[in-house]
């Protein structure tokens, strides 16, 4: 029996937050029975960690995505504060991005900062973002001492060479649905190459749906599109991949 995890989702955001019940009913059907709902901002965060409190396979993270600028950005404290909640199993997602953003980076760059000294004092680990950031993500990440938190580049995109630097600093690699694109040759090459006691597999739901949903809304039980594309490019078996990717979930986020 296929048992997997979704370990990065947003099912408290539009269309999914109308029908959580269901859609929790979809992905059990599908053998993806857990799921971690990820914080983009404060403002969102009760609805995450509600989901979390009234679903036991449902857990919460706590942190403000490198986009946000509108809600209120958390000191350090703060953080720490609300991560103490029993249902939180993370810090983020926090991390880095350039893609919509021009202007000087320092409030990026502060910002992940908190979160990773938060992670370390909170102990539990970081959930990373990054894009168009790669080499000065891995250069704070070292700054602030991340391998003492451990914690996973979500939706990995990057090369090669940016993965195994994340590796070394103790982190995991989660692939989503974007490495079934026809267009992700080179990310598909990295997924070939992780070491399987280094990955994880999610959604990111309710984006980027899999082959053969993409365009469409994502949910966490398109999960196993993932997982069964990873397995069959590594040439193994769906449930080998999914022994092993639950396991690595269980102990990043200890579950």
């Amino acid at each position: 029996m296929i048992d997997l995890i979704d370990s990065h989702c947003h099912i408290n955001f539009d269309p999914l937050g109308d029908e959580v019940e269901q859609v929790i009913q979809r992905a059990h059907e599908k053998g993806v029975n857990r799921m971690i709902c990820v914080s983009v901002n404060l403002e969102d965060y009760p609805q995450v960690l509600d989901l979390a409190t009234r679903y036991d396979n449902v857990y919460a993270s706590v942190g403000v995505h490198p986009n946000e600028q509108e809600g209120r950005d958390p000191e350090v404290d703060e953080l720490v504060k609300l991560a103490a909640d029993e249902h939180v199993v993370a810090i983020g997602e926090t991390g880095l991005d350039y893609f919509r953003t021009e202007e000087k980076m320092d409030w990026q760059h502060n910002r992940f900062r908190r979160h990773i000294e938060a992670a370390k004092q909170s102990r539990k680990p970081l959930i990373i973002h990054t894009r168009d950031s790669s080499k000065d993500t891995l250069q704070l990440m070292k700054e602030e001492g991340a391998r003492d938190a451990g914690g996973v580049m979500h939706c990995f995109v990057e090369d090669w060479d940016t993965a195994k630097q994340a590796m070394d600093q103790g982190f995991y690699i989660s692939f989503s649905g974007i490495v079934t694109f026809k267009s992700a040759v080179e990310l598909q090459e990295v997924a070939k190459k992780i070491p399987l006691d280094r990955m994880l597999v999610e959604t990111d739901s309710p984006y980027l749906a899999p082959v053969p949903f993409r365009g469409k809304t994502n949910e966490p039980g398109y999960t196993r599109h993932v997982a069964e594309f990873v397995a069959d490019l590594r040439g193994m078996e769906l449930e080998e991949l999914a022994v092993a990717t639950t396991g690595n979930c269980e102990r990043l986020f200890s579950l």
